[in-house]
This record gives structure tokens, C-alpha cells and sequence, in this order.
């Protein structure tokens, strides 16, 4: 298995609905927060969706987008539940990293994190800027990292 990072074109529809299968489960379902899950990021064409999959299976999954003039940015991380301890976190965020970089190599990379998550995203060269806030009820702090 290895990770892909490609356009929404270049999804076939069984990939894009696992896809979006999984992201509804974690960030609508598993946290309880009711809200727009898909938006105008993902069908971007800059916008370029990093997944690994074992058969129709989602393992992990995240989307690299033009966040302004100045940034790219990684959102909507997640690694199923069944793959959670297994280290297959930070092979996502390295492969995001690394598609950020090839797609937009003179941007810093953005991420809006979890604040439980924060030593995580430290321990790519992340660091916070502005205040902590609260996001669709749960507490999030804005992260950038160099390029």
C-alpha cells in the first residue's frame, strides 16, 4: 500500500465516496459536530487529496489546498479508527508535507489543529501563531510551518 496524492479528477467515484465515507464518520459522526463537512476546497483543482487505502478501505486521509496568496494548507487530517496507534498518522502528515511542497514549494503551510494535537504537529516543525479558538465546538489553534 502506499499513499496518493492526486486531484479530485483523478478520483474514481468508489475512491471519492470512500473518501468522503470516511471524512463524514470521523468529523461529523465521531466528533458530534453537525456541519458542512465537503466545501468548495475539495473540488479546487489546485486542491490535491493525499489517501491510502486498502481496498475500498480509508486508512488515512488528508487534502492539500491553496489557502491564500501566501499559504498552502492541510486539512481535514484523519486516520480511521481501526489504524489509530499505529503510527500511520505521521506518515500522512509527512506525505502532506510533502505534496504541499511539491505543489506550492515558496508557501508556508497552514494548518488550523486540534489543540490536543498540538506537540503532534510540533514534532513536523510546526509552530502556533495567534490564539487558541473554538471551531464547530472544539478547541483549534492556527499552525504554520516554514518552508
Amino acid at each position: 500500500m502506499a499513499f496518493k496524492c492526486e486531484p479530485l479528477s483523478a478520483l474514481d467515484p468508489q475512491t471519492l465516496f470512500s473518501i468522503m465515507r470516511e471524512r463524514v464518520d470521523v468529523f461529523v459522526v465521531e466528533q458530534a459536530c453537525p456541519y458542512p463537512e465537503l466545501d468548495d476546497h475539495d473540488i479546487a483543482g489546485s486542491t490535491r487529496h493525499v489517501y491510502l487505502l486498502d481496498g475500498l478501505s480509508v486508512h488515512a486521509y488528508a487534502r492539500c489546498y491553496e489557502k491564500d496568496a501566501q499559504y498552502s494548507a492541510i486539512g481535514r487530517v484523519l486516520v480511521a479508527q481501526s489504524q489509530r496507534s499505529s503510527g500511520l498518522g505521521k506518515h500522512l502528515v509527512n506525505e502532506a508535507i510533502s505534496c504541499c511542497k511539491a505543489q506550492w514549494p515558496t508557501r508556508d503551510i497552514y494548518i488550523g489543529a486540534q489543540t490536543y494535537l498540538l506537540n503532534f504537529y510540533r514534532s513536523f516543525g510546526f509552530e502556533c501563531v495567534g490564539d487558541e479558538y473554538i471551531e464547530d465546538g472544539i478547541p483549534h489553534q492556527d499552525m504554520i510551518l516554514k518552508q
